[in-house]
Protein backbone atom coordinates (compact mmCIF):
# COMPACT_ATOMS: atom_id res chain seq x y z
CA UNK A 1 0.00 0.00 0.00
CA UNK A 2 2.79 2.46 -1.60
CA UNK A 3 -0.59 5.50 -2.03
CA UNK A 4 1.67 7.91 -0.88
CA UNK A 5 5.09 7.47 -2.52
CA UNK A 6 6.41 10.52 -3.53
CA UNK A 7 3.72 13.04 -1.26
CA UNK A 8 5.15 14.92 1.60
CA UNK A 9 2.28 15.51 3.76
CA UNK A 10 2.23 17.97 7.33
CA UNK A 11 1.12 16.81 11.07
CA UNK A 12 0.65 18.88 13.45
CA UNK A 13 1.29 18.39 17.06
CA UNK A 14 2.73 15.25 16.32
CA UNK A 15 3.62 13.87 19.34
CA UNK A 16 0.18 13.90 20.19
CA UNK A 17 -1.88 10.42 20.75
CA UNK A 18 -3.94 10.51 17.58
CA UNK A 19 -1.45 12.28 15.68
CA UNK A 20 0.84 9.81 16.53
CA UNK A 21 -1.00 6.83 14.91
CA UNK A 22 -1.54 8.88 11.64
CA UNK A 23 2.06 9.61 11.57
CA UNK A 24 3.20 5.92 11.76
CA UNK A 25 -0.08 5.06 9.25
CA UNK A 26 0.92 7.40 7.14
CA UNK A 27 4.70 6.27 6.82
CA UNK A 28 3.43 2.95 6.23
CA UNK A 29 1.72 4.29 3.63
CA UNK A 30 4.73 5.57 2.02
CA UNK A 31 4.34 9.39 2.78
CA UNK A 32 6.97 11.87 3.43
CA UNK A 33 5.67 13.07 6.84
CA UNK A 34 7.11 16.44 8.63
CA UNK A 35 5.86 16.39 11.83
CA UNK A 36 5.54 19.21 14.22
CA UNK A 37 6.33 19.33 17.99
CA UNK A 38 6.58 21.83 20.26
CA UNK A 39 9.68 20.55 21.73
CA UNK A 40 12.19 18.09 19.68
CA UNK A 41 14.82 18.00 22.16
CA UNK A 42 12.71 16.23 24.40
CA UNK A 43 12.69 12.33 24.30
CA UNK A 44 8.98 11.75 25.59
CA UNK A 45 7.85 13.76 22.71
CA UNK A 46 9.82 12.50 19.80
CA UNK A 47 11.63 8.64 20.23
CA UNK A 48 8.22 7.00 19.73
CA UNK A 49 7.95 8.99 16.27
CA UNK A 50 11.39 8.49 15.56
CA UNK A 51 11.39 4.59 16.43
CA UNK A 52 8.16 4.08 13.71
CA UNK A 53 8.70 1.93 11.10
CA UNK A 54 10.04 4.04 7.41
CA UNK A 55 10.70 6.99 10.13
CA UNK A 56 14.61 6.56 9.59
CA UNK A 57 14.28 7.94 5.69
CA UNK A 58 11.05 9.93 5.77
CA UNK A 59 9.76 11.37 8.79
CA UNK A 60 11.37 15.54 9.25
CA UNK A 61 10.85 16.62 12.68
CA UNK A 62 10.25 20.60 13.14
CA UNK A 63 9.75 23.07 16.16
CA UNK A 64 6.58 24.95 16.07
CA UNK A 65 4.21 26.66 18.49
CA UNK A 66 0.53 26.93 17.73
CA UNK A 67 0.85 30.90 19.08
CA UNK A 68 3.70 31.87 17.01
CA UNK A 69 2.57 33.13 13.86
CA UNK A 70 4.32 31.86 10.61
CA UNK A 71 6.12 29.27 12.51
CA UNK A 72 4.38 26.75 10.23
CA UNK A 73 5.59 28.24 7.50
CA UNK A 74 8.58 25.93 6.89
CA UNK A 75 6.81 23.01 7.84
CA UNK A 76 3.92 23.21 5.12
CA UNK A 77 6.18 24.32 2.82
CA UNK A 78 6.37 21.73 -0.23
CA UNK A 79 3.47 19.62 1.34
CA UNK A 80 0.86 18.13 -0.91
CA UNK A 81 -1.56 17.86 2.42
CA UNK A 82 -1.83 19.28 5.87
CA UNK A 83 -3.09 17.49 8.56
CA UNK A 84 -3.75 19.68 11.60
CA UNK A 85 -4.42 17.91 14.82
CA UNK A 86 -2.63 19.99 17.60
CA UNK A 87 -4.93 21.48 19.49
CA UNK A 88 -5.08 21.34 23.51
CA UNK A 89 -7.55 18.58 25.62
CA UNK A 90 -7.63 18.59 29.12
CA UNK A 91 -10.59 19.67 31.98
CA UNK A 92 -8.53 21.30 34.51
CA UNK A 93 -8.22 24.64 33.31
CA UNK A 94 -7.92 27.78 35.60
CA UNK A 95 -7.44 30.27 32.79
CA UNK A 96 -9.60 28.53 29.61
CA UNK A 97 -8.59 31.46 27.35
CA UNK A 98 -5.01 31.20 27.54
CA UNK A 99 -4.97 27.24 28.18
CA UNK A 100 -7.91 26.37 26.04
CA UNK A 101 -9.37 28.81 23.46
CA UNK A 102 -6.34 30.87 22.54
CA UNK A 103 -4.40 27.53 21.76
CA UNK A 104 -7.34 26.39 19.83
CA UNK A 105 -9.04 28.94 17.93
CA UNK A 106 -5.71 31.27 17.16
CA UNK A 107 -3.44 28.38 16.67
CA UNK A 108 -5.77 26.60 13.86
CA UNK A 109 -5.98 29.87 12.02
CA UNK A 110 -2.30 30.68 12.36
CA UNK A 111 -1.82 26.82 10.53
CA UNK A 112 -4.32 27.38 8.10
CA UNK A 113 -2.84 31.16 6.73
CA UNK A 114 0.73 29.03 6.31
CA UNK A 115 -1.71 26.53 4.30
CA UNK A 116 -3.11 29.62 2.05
CA UNK A 117 0.05 30.61 1.66
CA UNK A 118 1.46 27.80 0.53
CA UNK A 119 0.44 26.72 -3.14
CA UNK A 120 1.30 23.38 -3.41
CA UNK A 121 -1.06 22.35 -0.55
CA UNK A 122 -4.08 20.54 -1.88
CA UNK A 123 -5.92 19.92 0.87
CA UNK A 124 -6.14 20.27 5.13
CA UNK A 125 -8.06 17.85 6.84
CA UNK A 126 -8.85 19.31 10.27
CA UNK A 127 -9.32 16.93 13.44
CA UNK A 128 -12.35 18.70 15.26
CA UNK A 129 -14.34 16.70 17.68
CA UNK A 130 -17.74 15.49 18.21
CA UNK A 131 -17.55 18.13 21.04
CA UNK A 132 -18.18 20.54 18.05
CA UNK A 133 -21.40 18.41 16.77
CA UNK A 134 -23.60 17.30 19.89
CA UNK A 135 -23.77 20.47 22.50
CA UNK A 136 -26.71 22.57 21.33
CA UNK A 137 -29.25 21.97 24.20
CA UNK A 138 -31.23 19.63 22.08
CA UNK A 139 -32.64 16.55 23.90
CA UNK A 140 -30.26 13.26 23.36
CA UNK A 141 -31.92 10.63 24.05
CA UNK A 142 -32.00 6.91 22.80
CA UNK A 143 -33.54 7.79 19.11
CA UNK A 144 -32.38 10.44 18.59
CA UNK A 145 -30.07 10.10 15.88
CA UNK A 146 -26.75 12.95 15.54
CA UNK A 147 -25.24 13.68 12.52
CA UNK A 148 -22.99 16.27 10.45
CA UNK A 149 -25.56 18.54 10.34
CA UNK A 150 -25.81 19.18 14.24
CA UNK A 151 -23.31 22.13 15.24
CA UNK A 152 -22.59 22.74 19.08
CA UNK A 153 -23.80 26.11 20.72
CA UNK A 154 -20.63 27.73 21.85
CA UNK A 155 -23.11 30.17 24.19
CA UNK A 156 -25.33 27.59 25.68
CA UNK A 157 -21.32 25.54 26.39
CA UNK A 158 -19.89 29.09 28.04
CA UNK A 159 -22.81 28.68 30.78
CA UNK A 160 -22.01 25.49 31.71
CA UNK A 161 -18.39 26.11 31.55
CA UNK A 162 -17.69 23.49 28.95
CA UNK A 163 -14.20 25.41 27.90
CA UNK A 164 -12.99 22.14 26.04
CA UNK A 165 -15.91 21.78 23.87
CA UNK A 166 -16.34 25.81 23.84
CA UNK A 167 -12.61 25.85 22.13
CA UNK A 168 -13.28 22.77 19.40
CA UNK A 169 -16.64 24.42 18.35
CA UNK A 170 -15.07 27.95 17.91
CA UNK A 171 -11.76 25.98 16.40
CA UNK A 172 -13.53 24.51 13.58
CA UNK A 173 -16.14 27.67 13.13
CA UNK A 174 -13.29 29.75 12.35
CA UNK A 175 -11.55 27.35 10.34
CA UNK A 176 -14.70 27.18 7.93
CA UNK A 177 -15.44 31.02 7.50
CA UNK A 178 -11.10 31.00 6.99
CA UNK A 179 -11.14 28.16 4.27
CA UNK A 180 -14.24 30.09 2.55
CA UNK A 181 -12.79 33.26 2.62
CA UNK A 182 -9.55 31.98 1.21
CA UNK A 183 -10.99 28.93 -1.04
CA UNK A 184 -8.64 26.14 1.04
CA UNK A 185 -10.07 22.87 0.24
CA UNK A 186 -10.55 21.82 3.36
CA UNK A 187 -12.48 18.76 5.28
CA UNK A 188 -13.21 18.45 9.23
CA UNK A 189 -13.13 14.56 11.27
CA UNK A 190 -14.95 15.20 14.28
CA UNK A 191 -14.48 11.63 16.86
CA UNK A 192 -15.86 11.08 20.03
CA UNK A 193 -13.43 9.85 23.04
CA UNK A 194 -10.71 8.26 21.13
CA UNK A 195 -9.10 4.98 22.25
CA UNK A 196 -7.15 2.43 21.36
CA UNK A 197 -3.27 1.47 21.87
CA UNK A 198 -1.51 4.37 22.73
CA UNK A 199 2.37 5.10 21.24
CA UNK A 200 3.45 7.88 23.02
CA UNK A 201 5.14 7.26 26.57
CA UNK A 202 2.54 10.03 28.53
CA UNK A 203 -0.63 9.53 29.03
CA UNK A 204 -3.85 11.65 27.30
CA UNK A 205 -7.20 12.39 28.55
CA UNK A 206 -9.27 9.65 27.11
CA UNK A 207 -6.85 6.70 28.07
CA UNK A 208 -6.71 8.17 31.45
CA UNK A 209 -10.41 7.99 31.40
CA UNK A 210 -9.94 4.22 31.02
CA UNK A 211 -7.04 4.31 33.56
CA UNK A 212 -9.23 5.38 36.22
CA UNK A 213 -11.89 2.80 35.95
CA UNK A 214 -9.11 -0.22 35.99
CA UNK A 215 -6.86 1.11 38.80
CA UNK A 216 -9.29 1.03 41.75
CA UNK A 217 -11.87 4.09 41.35
CA UNK A 218 -14.89 3.88 43.91
CA UNK A 219 -17.31 4.89 41.18
CA UNK A 220 -17.93 5.77 37.73
CA UNK A 221 -19.05 8.44 36.23
CA UNK A 222 -22.71 9.22 35.14
CA UNK A 223 -21.30 10.28 31.23
CA UNK A 224 -21.93 8.98 28.52
CA UNK A 225 -20.02 9.38 25.12
CA UNK A 226 -19.41 8.30 21.90
CA UNK A 227 -16.44 6.07 21.43
CA UNK A 228 -13.88 5.31 18.45
CA UNK A 229 -10.69 3.44 17.90
CA UNK A 230 -7.69 5.46 17.70
CA UNK A 231 -6.49 3.57 14.29
CA UNK A 232 -10.25 4.36 13.10
CA UNK A 233 -9.52 7.82 13.15
CA UNK A 234 -6.17 7.90 11.64
CA UNK A 235 -7.34 5.87 8.88
CA UNK A 236 -10.54 8.53 8.13
CA UNK A 237 -8.11 11.21 8.65
CA UNK A 238 -5.72 10.07 5.42
CA UNK A 239 -9.14 8.57 3.40
CA UNK A 240 -10.11 12.09 3.99
CA UNK A 241 -7.08 13.26 2.21
CA UNK A 242 -6.50 10.61 -0.08
CA UNK A 243 -10.49 10.87 -1.74
CA UNK A 244 -11.17 13.10 -4.03
CA UNK A 245 -15.22 13.73 -2.84
CA UNK A 246 -14.34 13.83 0.40
CA UNK A 247 -15.75 16.93 1.89
CA UNK A 248 -17.57 18.84 4.59
CA UNK A 249 -17.50 16.72 8.47
CA UNK A 250 -17.39 13.72 9.48
CA UNK A 251 -18.54 12.27 12.74
CA UNK A 252 -16.95 9.24 13.95
CA UNK A 253 -18.10 7.05 16.38
CA UNK A 254 -18.26 3.32 16.46
CA UNK A 255 -21.03 3.41 19.53
CA UNK A 256 -22.12 5.73 22.37
CA UNK A 257 -22.31 4.27 25.71
CA UNK A 258 -22.80 5.36 29.13
CA UNK A 259 -19.77 4.20 31.68
CA UNK A 260 -21.83 1.89 33.09
CA UNK A 261 -21.74 -0.45 30.49
CA UNK A 262 -18.36 0.35 29.51
CA UNK A 263 -17.31 -0.73 33.26
CA UNK A 264 -19.48 -4.36 32.18
CA UNK A 265 -17.18 -4.84 29.51
CA UNK A 266 -14.26 -4.53 31.03
CA UNK A 267 -15.40 -6.92 33.92
CA UNK A 268 -15.89 -9.50 31.29
CA UNK A 269 -13.04 -8.67 29.43
CA UNK A 270 -11.02 -8.73 33.10
CA UNK A 271 -13.15 -10.81 35.72
CA UNK A 272 -9.77 -10.22 38.00
CA UNK A 273 -10.12 -6.47 38.04
CA UNK A 274 -11.89 -4.90 40.86
CA UNK A 275 -13.80 -1.96 38.98
CA UNK A 276 -16.18 0.05 40.27
CA UNK A 277 -20.14 -1.45 41.06
CA UNK A 278 -21.55 2.13 42.12
CA UNK A 279 -22.35 5.27 40.26
CA UNK A 280 -21.26 8.61 41.31
CA UNK A 281 -24.33 10.00 42.00
CA UNK A 282 -27.86 9.46 42.72
CA UNK A 283 -29.37 10.95 39.34
CA UNK A 284 -30.77 8.81 36.27
CA UNK A 285 -28.02 7.80 34.07
CA UNK A 286 -27.64 9.92 31.29
CA UNK A 287 -29.11 8.42 28.19
CA UNK A 288 -26.79 7.27 25.51
CA UNK A 289 -27.78 8.52 22.03
CA UNK A 290 -27.20 7.52 18.03
CA UNK A 291 -24.73 9.11 15.97
CA UNK A 292 -24.94 8.34 11.70
CA UNK A 293 -22.40 6.30 10.36
CA UNK A 294 -23.42 6.85 7.24
CA UNK A 295 -20.83 10.00 6.39
CA UNK A 296 -18.17 7.79 7.69
CA UNK A 297 -18.82 4.76 5.78
CA UNK A 298 -18.07 6.78 2.32
CA UNK A 299 -14.46 7.05 3.27
CA UNK A 300 -14.51 3.06 3.50
CA UNK A 301 -14.48 3.14 7.70
CA UNK A 302 -15.15 -0.15 9.73
CA UNK A 303 -15.10 0.72 12.96
CA UNK A 304 -13.41 -1.43 15.86
CA UNK A 305 -15.92 -2.85 18.21
CA UNK A 306 -16.02 -1.05 21.54
CA UNK A 307 -14.85 -4.06 23.42
CA UNK A 308 -11.74 -4.64 21.09
CA UNK A 309 -10.49 -1.13 21.70
CA UNK A 310 -11.18 -1.64 25.02
CA UNK A 311 -9.22 -4.88 25.41
CA UNK A 312 -6.35 -2.43 23.29
CA UNK A 313 -6.35 0.41 25.26
CA UNK A 314 -6.06 -1.88 28.68
CA UNK A 315 -3.09 -4.21 27.04
CA UNK A 316 -1.16 -0.91 26.17
CA UNK A 317 -1.85 1.19 29.22
CA UNK A 318 -0.21 -2.00 30.65
CA UNK A 319 2.70 -2.46 28.55
CA UNK A 320 3.67 1.00 29.10
CA UNK A 321 3.61 0.41 32.89
CA UNK A 322 0.39 2.49 33.46
CA UNK A 323 -0.73 -0.51 35.40
CA UNK A 324 0.42 -3.68 36.24
CA UNK A 325 -2.23 -6.97 36.54
CA UNK A 326 -1.91 -10.78 35.77
CA UNK A 327 -4.03 -11.61 32.59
Amino acid sequence: MSTGEGKTVCVTGASGYIASCLVKHLLLRGYTVKASVRDPSDPRKTQHLLALEGAEERLKLFKANLLEEGSFDSGVEGCDGVFHTASPFYHDVTDPQAELLDPAVKGTLNVLNSCANTPSVKRVVLTSSIAAVTYNGKPRTPDVVVDESWFTDPEYCKNLKLWYVVSKTIAEDSAWKFAKEKGLDMVVVNPAMVIGPLLQPTLNTSAAAVLSLIKGAQTFPNATFGWVNVKDVANAHIQAFEIPSASGRYCLVERVAHCSEVVKMLSELYPSFQLPEKCADDKPYVPTYQVSKEKAKTLGIEFTPLDVSLKETVESLKEKGFVSFES
